[in-house]
């Protein structure tokens, strides 16, 4: 028996985009350069290790948005309780948008989404260093 998937990954981005904030990568590059914002980025720790990453951004795994965020959660992670704004990245912007949505509806704010991500940060010229952990 086959799958009928009904909604795919492009729908539901573009309904997360209509729901989000997104900035340009020149707006949050000029963002980070504040002390009360925080660069979320969510892409998998391989893409960290060979891509690097934004300097003082923090990581936390697409597949732990929610129970990071949640002070609920067992897994919570404090920097998530600060009086911060918090701008989500990914690759190139589209799973970070989907994790804006649901960081936005979690009650986090402000947040914001950086329009094509990692690639169009380093693009815009933004700093990028190695990624050790």
């Amino acid at each position: 028996m086959t799958q009928d998937i009904t909604v795919g990954y492009k729908q539901l981005c573009d309904e997360a985009e209509a729901e989000i904030e997104t900035l340009t990568p020149e707006e949050a590059i000029e963002m980070a350069r504040r002390d009360n914002v925080v660069m979320v980025d969510i892409r998998d720790v391989r893409e960290l290790h060979h891509m690097g990453r934004v300097p003082g951004s923090f990581h936390c795994p697409r597949g732990m948005v929610e129970f990071w965020i949640d002070p609920e959660s067992p897994y919570h992670k404090e920097i998530f309780s600060e009086d911060q704004a918090f701008i989500f990245h990914c690759a190139g912007g589209l799973r970070s948008a989907l994790a804006t949505q649901v960081a936005q509806r979690m009650g986090l704010k402000p947040v914001y989404n950086m329009g094509g991500g990692f690639g169009a940060w380093k693009k815009a010229g933004g700093e990028v260093e190695d990624y050790e952990k």
